[in-house]
């Protein structure tokens, strides 16, 4: 068991940069088949991005999309996590809160925009709200459903040695759930990421990597399109596959010995 342990690591990288070959492979062919205002190539595309990262638009258009995020995502590990270890102590409220969040959940993170475009105007504050709504979502049900998998015994145990409410959740919900809880962070995080662009591109609100993206398709930029197209998967990449394994290994490191 070890032995694979220690080999997942190093296939997983070899995996992701075969993925990555595979979607670049198939980016260049469409390219050598198209003309290039339609499909600009790999190397001009990869050129044209790192003029990008050297322009202070690009870095203000960054730091504007990582902090709506920041907060938004934040904000819904926050209340996700919260709300779902009351759950675990009040089934009532575990079973109204699940209910209702496969009901919200079904709705697209985008349809949110006109509501709280209309509600809030125009700003950061509508995008943080739609970001921490479609976060929220994955956050809770992963630590709800987490917490009836504790086994009962543990409960009891707990109950009989006096435990009070905010001693279960610390010290018998809190670390059962903590694997679940990292892996619906990362899946809350592609929900934030998503609704972060999306809702950018709707607004079109202050600088941002999903209003670049809009205004240059709004252009007809092909160059910018795609450019940006890589700009959102690398940085999402980053932040998923590099930022939040990472920590998920520091904070699960007895499941990775």
């Amino acid at each position: 068991m070890s032995t694979q342990k220690q080999l997942a690591g190093p296939l997983k990288k070899l995996a992701m940069g075969v993925a990555v070959l595979v979607i670049l492979l198939i980016w260049q062919s469409a390219a050598w088949s198209l003309p290039d205002f339609l499909m600009p190539n790999v190397p001009s595309v990869i050129a044209r991005l790192w003029e990008d990262i050297q322009s202070g638009d690009f870095r203000t258009a960054l730091t504007g999309s990582l902090t709506r995020l920041g907060f938004g995502y934040g904000f819904a590990l926050l209340f996700g996590i919260g709300f779902g270890l009351v759950g675990a102590l009040l089934f009532f409220f575990r079973e109204v809160l699940k209910n209702a969040i496969i009901i919200l959940q079904s709705i697209p993170s985008i349809a949110w925009v006109p509501l709280f475009l209309i509600m809030m105007g125009f700003g950061n504050l509508p995008i943080i709200v739609v970001i921490a709504l479609s976060a929220f979502f994955p956050a809770a049900l992963s630590v709800m459903n987490a917490t009836e998998s504790v086994l009962a015994v543990h409960v009891s145990a707990a109950r009989v040695m006096g435990a009070s409410r905010w001693d279960m959740v610390r010290r018998v919900y809190l670390p059962a759930v903590m694997p679940e809880l990292i892996t619906g962070a990362q899946l809350a995080f592609g929900n934030a990421w998503r609704a972060l662009i999306s809702a950018e591109m709707l607004i079109g609100f202050g600088q941002g990597l999903g209003r670049n993206l809009a205004y240059a398709g709004e252009t007809a930029d092909m160059l910018g399109v795609m450019s940006n197209i890589l700009t959102i998967a690398i940085l999402a990449t980053l932040i998923d596959q590099v930022l939040l394994e990472n920590l998920k290994r520091q904070v699960l490191r007895y499941q990775y010995v």
